[in-house]
């Protein structure tokens, strides 16, 4: 049992709050009994499961690597307030490809709550490949992991520059604006990718002029926009037609 906060498995989890450590390393961290649950259940390549006895014995039948820590270590580890006892880490995946299908763009999303959110929203509603800039905040940070509570295992991220990118994608994209059509009216047929731009900035000017199609949410009471991951969730069921 691990008891010390000097050992090297410690320090490596501490390390990865940090996206610099998580490049390096090609690790992430998920923390829950549920999130491990599933994550085991899903065969994702999986590097060490770490825990209190009682956390992982919540677990059940594990039949990977495991490491058995003291209380006080793990809440010297984990990032929940009220932690379940057990998190694995994870290798990223690498050399993720396009699926055929509907696609998101995240254009400079810059909060990690709100790619959480909208990875999550993604995975439920269909939508299997998620392009993002480099700009946009990491999917594999602690905060975008939690709000997207396991979606971050059933979608394709696929992480470059702008330019990059817009060489991938090749259906038609969709962007929301102000000034777009209604989207509770607008039909799109076959596969398309929507563009979720930055909270504050919105779509850039490179990839509004690469839309095809620009739909709007509508408003009442005077408010022009909404939170960036409410806005996806809306546009990305509105649009599915299927």
């Amino acid at each position: 049992m691990i008891t010390s906060k000097q050992n090297q498995t410690v320090k490596l989890i501490r390390s990865l709050s940090d996206k610099k450590y998580r490049d390096q390393t090609g690790l992430y961290v998920i923390e829950s009994v549920k999130l491990v649950k599933d994550a085991l259940a899903l065969g994702l390549d999986i590097q060490l499961v770490i825990g209190t006895e009682k956390g992982i014995n919540a677990l059940g039948q594990v039949t990977v690597n495991t490491e058995m820590v003291s209380e006080d270590i793990f809440k010297y580890i984990s990032e929940q307030i009220s932690p379940q006892g057990v998190l694995a880490l994870v290798n990223k995946p690498v050399n993720q490809t396009a699926t055929i299908g509907k696609s998101l763009l995240l254009d400079d999303v810059a909060d990690p709550a709100n790619v959480g959110a909208i990875i999550r929203t993604a995975a439920a509603s269909g939508y299997k490949t998620i392009y993002m800039t480099e700009s946009s905040a990491d999917p594999y940070s602690p905060k975008a992991v939690r709000a997207a509570m396991g979606g971050i295992f059933r979608v394709n991220i696929i992480r470059s520059n702008i330019e990059s990118l817009l060489e991938c994608i090749k259906n038609p994209i969709t962007v929301a604006d102000m000034y777009g059509k209604n989207v509770f009216e607008s039909k799109i047929n076959g596969d398309f990718c929507l563009v979720i731009g930055n909270e504050g900035k919105g779509v850039s000017s490179l990839v509004r002029n690469k839309a095809k199609y620009t739909v709007s949410i509508p408003m009442k009471n005077g408010m022009e926009s909404l939170n960036a991951a409410v806005s996806a969730g809306i546009l990305m069921y509105a649009l599915k037609n299927d």
